[in-house]
């Protein structure tokens, strides 16, 4: 496969393209590798913007229900906290097996062009021979046994990435529910099993995501974990504030870990007033970056589209715009080494440092 050398390759904080693919009602019944006109990714598209790869997130949503529908359009009313419920573990661990499956046949059906990657060198290959780099990543914790007794199997398959919530409790913490005006702030930290699944994530070498956590188990991963803080899809609450967004006293601890924040493109994410429908433009990702870059410094900030679970700025669009946010930030000042480390050079240092050999 030849690389696509006329944009930077591009790795990706978090997608929910898995989850699009594997619910037909969601997806409707599109293909990876043919060119849609329905959600955000697909083979075509992501070599028409310069995809390299990213985290491809297998997210448990409410049986018989598609839980993530209800926060496509935010609620009318301001302020609000709306918490999702909890799901139950056998129901997650039969979800997460068809996620699993789903992505270990695209890879075998790719013909060499899709790959799970599973350890830095892999990343770096898939990067320089324009193969898409895929990692795997669940997002929320839910399929794991309270006694960790399934994770080392887990990680056997290809888990190298664990968002330890979503949105909703779980064994191990409670999630940030999705709120607008409001601190994240919002319930108690990690439980006992929650610390252990840290500690056991830091030996396997499973990179822990912050995204979704709550700000007391935010707190409690920075004091217990080694490895560096990473909130692989969220953004600034100075600029918009959801419970989903960062503070800028988590912002500092993620920098000086010598983590990563993925910026989210969701419009509700990013805009001041939180709206998730108003026409929204490209420049608010530029802003929350920019932000970042000042309270952390242009290593520790990335890109963290939320493709395929989110609304997408306009002039965006899908993973084909990649490019034209790219030309973007070069308007805004950014020049090319500090393209390349927001492009991808953070995160590909960050898993070096992060998984294990």
């Amino acid at each position: 496969m030849t690389p696509n050398h006329d944009y930077l390759p591009v790795f990706d904080g978090h997608n929910d393209t898995l989850l699009n693919l594997y619910m037909p009602d969601r997806g409707q019944n599109r293909s990876f590798f043919e060119r849609s006109e329905n959600g955000h990714i697909d083979l075509p598209r992501a070599r028409d913007g310069g995809l390299g790869g990213g985290f491809f997130a297998m997210f448990v949503p409410a049986p018989k229900s598609n839980e993530t529908a209800k926060f496509d359009k935010e609620p009318p009313e301001q302020p609000y906290l709306v918490s999702p419920s909890a799901v139950d573990m056998l129901y997650a661990q039969e979800v997460t097996a068809g996620l699993i499956d789903l992505i270990l046949r695209l890879e075998e059906e790719s013909a060499g062009q899709f790959k799970v990657i599973r350890t830095s060198g892999e990343l770096a290959a898939c990067l320089e021979d324009g193969v898409l780099a895929a990692v795997m990543h669940f997002e929320g914790a839910e399929c794991i046994q309270p006694d960790l007794s399934n994770l080392a199997t887990y990680y056997d398959m290809g888990l190298r990435s664990l968002g330890l919530t979503w949105s909703r409790p779980n064994a191990f913490a409670n999630g940030v529910p999705f709120g607008f005006p409001h601190l994240p702030d919002t319930g108690p930290g990690l439980t006992e099993a929650g610390k252990q699944l840290v500690s056991e994530c830091n030996r396997l070498g499973i990179m822990l995501d912050l995204s979704h956590l709550n700000e007391k188990g935010f707190w409690d991963v920075a004091h217990l974990s080694s490895a560096p803080l990473v909130a692989t899809h969220s953004a600034v609450h100075e600029l918009c504030p959801s419970t989903r967004n960062l503070t800028d006293k988590q912002l500092k601890a993620v920098g000086d870990s010598g983590g990563v924040v993925g910026i989210n493109f969701h419009k509700g994410f990013l805009r001041a007033d939180g709206d998730g429908q108003a026409d929204t433009s490209l420049t608010e990702i530029v802003k929350h970056l920019d932000y970042v870059v000042e309270q952390t410094g242009i290593d520790h900030v990335a890109l963290g589209s939320d493709f395929d679970g989110a609304k997408m700025p306009d002039d965006l669009g899908d993973v084909s715009g990649l490019p034209r946010l790219l030309n973007a930030l070069r308007a805004a000042g950014y020049d090319e080494p500090a393209l390349k480390k927001i492009a991808y050079e953070n995160w590909q240092r960050l898993l070096s440092e992060t998984w294990k050999a």
